[in-house]
């Protein structure tokens, strides 16, 4: 188990490597036009005191009486909608969300949790008036009303203006509850049938840089992207590890998220969004923002003329999530295939229960590891009896090995299957348990970075489950380990190594076979390091569970009674009707080809 795990973190590429490909890869996006330059620029906080002292700006008439000619010229105010929540603030240039904050939640270094603000971000309308192309995000809009705050019964709502004339205008209607993450966006045009080209429909075009929330900038870039639910509840998203761009036109998509690892942001549309166009990509050199995402988006006009959208600013925990509905929660990674579902019906189910408790998070992970290890326990005992009989056979092996020697290894692999059959001991009987295990080993490694609920909850010395707990830091990034040691890794590694040496006495491994299981537990360290030190704790209790659990097996096991009951096989006449089993078939089948080509003579 340890040498298959060990292998897929073996291929998984280093974050300085990641790195690298990053670079490569958004340099060539932008050679090739798919990402704007504008997009890598850094983002700035924009003062709008210091906008309205400085002098005038020259207007050119023209453009002054051009369709929505008098709202290029404004002064950018900002109103705030807020609730218990949820703290959105709109700015008048635009109409748009020019920041969102949850009031709940801090980042790492205790400051206010802000997804996004700047001229970075930007939401606003594409489309041609007359001869001019219009861009709403460009022009100012008219706040009906002031600072707003809902109560948790109540819901408010603000309407930004833009006007084409006075009875003519597109209204942006923000709406929100007492409570809850979502804000709702219903845009109205009035009037304006015969002013907008192809009215039935908008094209909205929506950007934003998620801003660094937690200690390891790597570990936030590795779980960020742009997440997507069609209409079908089909979810996919884009690359997580490079520039990526997708155009979907042949399905309609009901959400967009511009997901980061534990906050996201969504765009809802429940009749769907026509056709969509996305991208990610990462401006390595800018450390406060961990990516720049957008949408581009087309929503056809509702029955009532209007184009009702909700956004979603807030956590990434999965109940959360399904509570707003849309299968919001699918952006949460769990895993590829199986290992999905292990994580989605079987350990988040046994977590939220144990989470009733209100233990300490470092228990309740104890609790969940020792709850895995009891259904477990029967295949761990399969897989030590199975070891067990494989040492006791040891002397009878290298017996037959003496006396046919190293030279004919098909023949002595023969005589091996052969004895195999008398003793009634299957070769892989211990690996095949252990196998059964790996889908479980690995969904952990996927479920616990994932999971929002260790986020700043300390146990220990551990300051935080959900990121490394360094205990020593080094000034510059050492190749393989990055600048600091996790101690929780260090365990887990350490706990790793004597589980090896203790697992080749139980097996009587020899030769390099009992060394190559030591290479694993070195990689380690460099694979699991900068990863959650709540994930490196699992697998360092696993470990002390499994010592544990091999410590009474052996007890039960009587090594003595195995040895005689194997000779009480070999005494018993092979039955010719017993069925061999499938994989014993083939490789006998097998060594008799191989046997039969080596002593077939050659024809001249």
């Amino acid at each position: 188990m340890i040498i298959m795990g060990a292998s897929f973190f073996f291929f998984k590429a280093s974050d300085s490597d990641l790195k690298k490909e990053r670079i490569v890869q958004h340099a060539d996006s932008v050679k090739k036009g798919l990402i704007p330059k504008s997009a890598i620029t850094t983002a700035k906080y924009v003062d709008t005191t210091k906008k309205a002292a400085n002098k005038p700006v020259a207007v050119d008439s023209a453009v002054l009486k051009s369709p929505f000619g008098a709202a290029t010229v404004g002064t950018e105010k900002f109103v705030t909608l807020e609730n218990k929540d949820v703290r959105v603030k709109l700015t008048t240039q635009g109409g748009r969300v020019y920041s969102a904050e949850l009031k709940d939640y801090k980042t790492y270094n205790k400051k206010p949790l802000i997804l996004f603000d700047g001229d970075k971000n930007s939401f606003g309308l594409n489309f041609s008036a007359g001869n001019n192309s219009i861009n709403t995000d460009k022009l100012y809009f008219t706040p009906t009303t002031g600072d707003l705050q809902v109560a948790e019964k109540d819901s408010g709502s603000v309407t930004m203006r833009l006007s084409y004339s006075a009875t003519q205008y597109i209204d942006y209607i923000y709406s929100l509850k007492g409570t809850g993450y979502k804000v709702g966006l219903t845009i109205k045009p009035v009037g304006l049938d015969q002013v907008i080209a192809n009215s039935s429909t908008i094209n909205i075009n929506w950007s934003s840089s998620a801003h660094k929330q937690e200690k390891d900038l790597e570990q936030e870039r590795r779980y960020t992207t742009v997440s997507y639910n069609n209409t079908d509840n089909e979810n996919d998203y884009l690359s997580e590890t490079k520039d990526d761009q997708k155009e979907i036109t042949d399905k309609k998509i009901q959400w967009v998220s511009f997901k980061a690892h534990f906050f996201s942001s969504g765009l809802i549309a429940k009749q769907g969004f026509n056709k969509s166009n996305l991208a990610v990509n990462t401006d390595v050199a800018d450390t406060t923002n961990v990516k720049h995402m957008s949408a581009n988006l087309v929503l056809a006009k509702n029955a009532d003329g209007t184009f009702p959208m909700e956004f979603y600013f807030g956590p990434n925990r999965f109940s959360t999530l399904k509570d707003q509905g849309y299968g919001l929660e699918k952006q949460i990674d769990l895993g590829w295939g199986p290992l999905k579902y292990i994580n989605r019906f079987a350990v988040l189910p046994v977590f939220n229960v144990l989470k009733k408790f209100n233990w300490n998070y470092g228990l309740i992970i104890f609790a969940l590891t020792i709850i895995l290890k009891l259904v477990l326990s029967p295949l761990t005992y399969k897989s030590y009896l199975s070891m067990a009989k494989m040492r006791i056979l040891k002397p009878e092996m290298d017996e037959i090995k003496a006396k046919v020697g190293e030279d004919n290894p098909t023949l002595l692999q023969q005589e091996y299957l052969k004895l195999y059959k008398k003793a009634g001991v299957n070769p892989l009987g211990g690996c095949l348990p252990l196998l059964i295990q790996m889908p479980i080993v690995i969904a952990f490694f996927r479920f616990f970075p994932s999971l929002f609920e260790l986020r700043g909850q300390s146990f220990l010395w551990m300051h935080d489950l959900s990121t490394y707990d360094a205990v020593i830091t080094f000034s510059v990034s050492i190749p393989f380990i990055g600048n600091h040691i996790s101690l929780m890794c260090l365990l887990m590694t350490i706990s790793t190594l004597i589980y090896t040496y203790f697992n080749n006495q139980i097996s009587g491994a020899s030769g390099q076979m009992k060394y190559i299981g030591y290479i694993s537990p070195i990689l380690f360290i460099g694979f699991l390091n900068s990863y959650p030190a709540g994930l490196n704790y699992y697998y360092f209790l696993a470990n002390m569970m499994t010592f544990a659990q091999q410590y009474i097996i052996r007890l039960m096991v009587d090594d003595k009674k195995i040895h005689a009951q194997i000779q009480e096989n070999k005494k018993k006449p092979v039955d010719p009707k017993k069925k061999t089993s499938g994989f014993q078939a083939r490789m006998e089948e097998m060594m008799r080809q191989k046997q039969q080509a080596t002593t077939t003579p050659k024809k001249k």
